[in-house]
Parts: structure tokens; sequence; C-alpha cells
């Protein structure tokens, strides 16, 4: 199994996501990063990897009602959110501001690997683990064992309805936009939860 990084930021990161985030959000946000780190590791990715671990632990922190903005769409508050985070843990603004892009961009299918690769791999993971984009990549062998360490624990109800309250809040953000192209059905069709 991949190695966490062991960095004070990315404990720190960890411990902030354990805090505030559900069981199954928590284990979304731990197999994200860990898809993303295998997908890096089989297409030869060069990857930061405390900024994506760091990033993929904070990527969902504005779905939690701690840090939910009613005005701000949810990946721009949470990118906005590993900017503080990332400045608090003694970051550069330039390394913090990297943080923010990669949850920005992470809702968006246009980055490509040798352009941002932290954000392909946000991009890459979280729609496998959402919505089942790309099972090619991860071999049946790779999922039991994430989902049997880090199981879903009802995740696909529980993201449905969180994007389903962004959609109805904020119209114009990257959730509605999932859910008005069908975006329920494909998480609820998910292969991870057959």
């Amino acid at each position: 199994m991949i190695d966490f990084p062991r960095t004070p930021a990315a404990t720190a990161a960890l411990t902030v996501a354990t805090r505030f985030c559900s069981p199954a959000l928590l284990n979304h946000c731990v197999r994200s990063y860990l898809w993303g780190t295998t997908y890096a590791a089989s297409h030869g990715i060069a990857v930061d990897d405390e900024l994506f671990y760091v990033s993929a632990m904070l990527h969902d922190m504005a779905l939690t009602d701690s840090f939910d903005s009613h005005r701000v769409s949810f990946e721009q508050a949470g990118g906005d959110l590993a900017w503080v985070f990332g400045i608090a843990a003694g970051w550069s603004a330039e390394r913090a501001a990297r943080a923010t892009e990669i949850i920005v961009l992470h809702m968006r299918d246009d980055i490509a690997a040798d352009v941002d690769p932290e954000a392909h791999l946000l991009q890459v993971a979280t729609s496998w683990d959402v919505a089942g984009r790309r099972p090619e990549e991860f071999s049946a062998e790779t999922r039991e064992e994430i989902v049997g360490r880090y199981p879903r624990q009802g995740f696909s109800s529980e993201f449905i309805a969180c994007f389903q309250d962004q959609a109805t809040r904020k119209p114009g953000g990257a959730a509605a936009a999932s859910m008005a192209s069908d975006g329920a059905r494909r998480i609820a069709a998910n292969p991870l939860d057959g």
C-alpha cells in the first residue's frame, strides 16, 4: 500500500479532514489521494506528494457544514480554505495558491498532466471515486485493497445529497452543472458501489 506523506502540513490536513468530514467524505478524500497516486505511478507522472495529499484531504471541505459558503461554489470555497491552511502551515503564498488552483481545477476536465499534474490527478481520482470514470485505470486488486481499507460507507448517497443542495443554492457552480448533466445517475451507478 502507498505510504502517506508524513510532513507537518500533511499530518495537519488529515487531522482537519478527520475533524470536519463525515466518515464517508473522509474516506473519499483518502481514496482520492490513493487513486491519484496509483494513477500517477502507472503513467509516470511526477507529483509534489505533499501538495497533492493536502489538496486531496481538503478538496471537499466546503461541502461540510462548518465550511460551506452560501455564496461561493464549493470548489472555490474549498480552494480558499486550502490557501488559509497552507499559509498557517508555513507555506509560501505561491505554494498555498497552488493548493487553491488544484482544488478549483479538479472540477474541470481540461487540465493535462503536463500542465498541472496535481490538478490532473485530483480530477482523475475524484471522477473515478465519485462517478466511476476511467474504470480501466484501476485493477480489481487495487480497487479491493483501497475500498477494503477505506470503505465507501454510503458515500454515493451522501455525495448526491450534497451536490443537489449545492446546485439548489449555487446554480452557477460546478455541482449544479454536474446535477444538470445527469450527475446523480452517474454517481448512483458507480461500479465501486457494486
